[in-house]
């Protein structure tokens, strides 16, 4: 770890501290890290609220420069970073605010097996998990795809895979943007972009993604719970994954030539990996079309992989995925730029909002929601690491005042993947995962050791600060069971 950050935070209230603008001269508002008391000391020993007051400098930011309490050093921005600027008002677009892993993102699925139907096969399951969904890095799946059809997947997303016979309109309806956002341009991507990502498509990748089987193991609201077809002991299923090569080789195009953009449009920012443009100009559309094609590949890609999951399912239990009630309940975007509205100093206005590691959490009656949904609010959902649990919630109202409709997208890393390559045992690892009843697989040893829990903040701590803080709302914990890494 490095040293100690030693920049001033002021305390707002038991959930947020605020980095005044005071802090650096160029900042033109203020920074607001959501954490609480123990999570801060883990959140000083790097330098993401360095990069909080960094992003604060961004032309047209309104309102704070955010971070979530599992914020920790990225490319730029923080990962756990949320930033809105005002369009119409020269307001900036940032691929460093969205990540080279566009549209990484989490879906989880619902089935009506029980905990005891799959215990005695959880061995076998993980097994033909394993070998039934490509993972791991380069690695290439069985759907392949012609160039033509490469270039629908980026305008269709999910909606090519359901058209294939990879899923059914349902699923596009619980799937943020339905699946495929608007304004994806083709012809904005590269040719090694395409090049890259032509065999990837329903392929898990490496590093943090994951498709884990768990079982929920407590109940915060039961009234949501029943809208959503869950209870105790109940087997989910939850994938985690983005646009592979492909949206890695968007962000690296754009982040280079973006470079040139601080002098053309005469922005200063203090670091370079903040370059940016404004979203109205010719650089700012081009990327905003590349990017949505990014995110329209992934969720194509989540979709394929649903998909991959169910088969597998009905090959172990020998029943049909309806049969099995294997229904998605919903899939969020972590790292996406997106055009929103939203009542800033009394007036509404269009804001390019960055959302880098961060989910969106949408509350009841938002239009942007699914009819089965408005009652409740949009399914917010929270992946922790493979020893611990993950979570269910839902977007709150006071989301939309604070964050731009946003909260948390995971636990946080705690160490980099060398440190926890360096200092965590596999063996021993391997056997207090075992001692849990956690199945791992997966396609290197040294993935296992980078994503232990120890590497981790716990998850635990991170969703009590964003339920606390009341951006989001706790529904339900699940805990692992079979992990399948890349």
């Amino acid at each position: 770890m490095s040293e100690i950050w030693q920049g001033p935070l002021e305390k707002i209230d038991d959930y947020r501290w605020r980095i005044t603008k005071s802090y650096k001269q160029g900042m033109r508002v203020d920074g607001i890290i959501y954490a609480d008391e123990k999570l801060l000391k883990d959140i000083r020993h790097d330098k993401a609220a360095e990069q909080v007051a960094n992003v604060a400098f961004l032309p047209g930011i309104v309102k704070a420069s955010l971070a979530m309490p599992d914020i920790h050093w990225g490319y730029g921005f923080p990962i756990g970073g949320v930033a809105a600027t005002d369009v119409e008002a020269g307001g900036v677009i940032s691929p460093g605010g969205v990540g080279f892993d566009i549209n990484c993102g989490v879906r989880l699925m619902r089935t009506s097996l029980e905990h005891n139907e799959v215990k005695d096969k959880l061995k076998d399951l993980a097994y033909a998990l394993f070998n039934n969904v490509p993972s791991g890095v380069g690695s290439k799946g069985d759907i392949r795809v012609s160039a033509k059809e490469e270039k629908e997947i980026l305008v269709k997303g999910s909606k090519w895979a359901v058209g294939k016979g990879y899923g059914t309109e349902d699923d596009l309806e619980c799937t943020e943007e339905s699946g495929a956002i608007a304004g994806a341009d083709p012809e904005a991507v590269s040719e090694r972009a395409y090049e890259r990502g032509k065999a990837q498509s329903g392929t898990l990748g490496s590093g943090n993604h994951f498709l884990e089987v768990q079982v929920i193991d407590q109940l915060y609201d039961s009234k949501i719970c029943d809208t959503l077809g869950l209870d105790m002991g109940q087997i989910v299923v939850m994938i985690h994954s983005g646009s592979r090569g492909f949206g890695y080789q968007v962000c690296e195009d754009y982040t280079r030539s973006m470079v040139h953009c601080l002098q053309k449009y005469n922005i200063s920012v203090p670091d370079r990996q903040l370059a940016c443009t404004p979203v109205n100009s010719p650089e700012g559309q081009a990327y905003l079309g590349a990017m949505r094609c990014a995110a329209n590949y992934a969720w194509a890609n989540r979709q394929c992989l649903m998909h991959l999951t169910r088969k597998v399912f009905e090959k172990i239990f020998l029943k049909s995925w309806q049969q099995m009630g294997m229904f998605l309940i919903y899939d969020v975007a972590h790292n996406i730029a997106k055009l929103e509205k939203y009542v800033v100093d009394g007036k509404e206005k269009l804001l390019c909002v960055h959302r880098k590691g961060a989910t969106r959490a949408f509350p009841a009656n938002h239009p942007a929601l699914p009819e089965r949904y408005k009652q409740i609010g949009q399914p917010v959902i929270i992946p922790g690491d493979m020893g611990r649990n993950s979570y269910l919630l839902v977007g709150t109202q006071k989301a939309m005042e604070e964050t731009f409709g946003s909260t948390c997208h995971g636990a946080g890393r705690l160490k980099s993947r060398t440190a926890a390559t360096r200092t965590i045992n596999l063996g021993v690892l391997m056997k207090e995962l075992e001692a849990k009843g956690i199945t791992v697989m997966a396609s290197g040893r040294d993935t296992i050791t980078e994503e232990a829990p120890q590497a981790y903040k716990d998850i635990n701590e991170v969703v009590d600060v964003v339920h606390n803080a009341g951006i989001s709302k706790r529904v339900c914990r699940m805990r692992p069971l079979a992990v399948i890494k890349g």
